[in-house]
């Protein structure tokens, strides 16, 4: 990746044609938190893929407070746009009201079945580990990691079954924010900028590799690897 985050040292993922990104979620699929509109993931991972040669028109109907079981209105409100690649990034909001997480989990892997008979490659995002949250106490976080890990694995399982890329299993990303208050907004629980950058880095290789199998598909290709 190059210093100002692109990714030119990869080959052009496609010229000449324009894709669709349809982003669906919660509040960090939103932006909320980010200081400016060219802060949030959907911005910032259009940028990277301009920078790469694949033009992308980005359209968010993500919902700050969403929860899982909003998806379905969500895939509805993207279908116009016909998307290429969709993004979904959902469940901390799920974590926060104690929803059950198969529940939650087959709401998920719902909506990647509907993205994908629509015929949209499709990622998604987990729900972050919420115990680096500044707000959440010392003496619960411990629990609150060991929920919300057994939470992601549940949406991992359902998006991995439905036909989803899965971005970031590991939750590399957590540790940014378990280390740097700053990677948080004012209100200490969304993401500031500085903190969608670190999500983008993170969800980018995902979305990259469903762009490059929509490109090879229309090619009548296979991606590379």
């Amino acid at each position: 990746m190059n210093r100002d985050g692109s990714i030119g040292a990869r080959r052009a993922l496609t010229t000449g044609v324009t894709l669709t990104l349809a982003v669906l979620g919660d509040s960090i699929a939103y932006g909320q938190g980010a200081s400016r509109p060219a802060d949030t993931v959907g911005a910032r991972l259009a940028a990277r893929l301009r920078a790469a040669g694949t033009d992308v028109d980005v359209h968010v109907v993500a919902v700050p407070g969403a929860r899982s079981q909003g998806l379905a209105a969500q895939v509805q409100r993207a279908a116009p746009a016909r998307p290429d690649v969709a993004l979904i990034i959902i469940g901390a909001n799920d974590v926060t009201h104690l929803v059950p997480p198969q529940q939650a989990a087959a709401h998920l892997g719902d909506a990647v079945r509907a993205l994908r008979a629509a015929g949209a490659e499709v990622v998604v995002a987990p729900a972050p580990d919420l115990s680096v949250v500044p707000w959440v106490p010392p003496q619960m976080r411990a629990a609150v990691r060991a929920g919300c890990a057994a939470f992601q694995q549940a949406q991992i399982r359902a998006a991995a079954a439905a036909g989803a890329r899965v971005a970031d299993p590991a939750g590399g990303s957590a540790t940014g924010f378990a280390v740097d208050p700053g990677l948080f907004s004012a209100d200490r629980f969304h993401p500031s900028s500085a903190g969608y950058a670190v999500i983008t880095d993170a969800v980018a290789p995902a979305v990259e590799a469903a762009v490059e199998a929509v490109t090879a598909r229309r090619a009548g290709t296979r991606p590379s690897s």
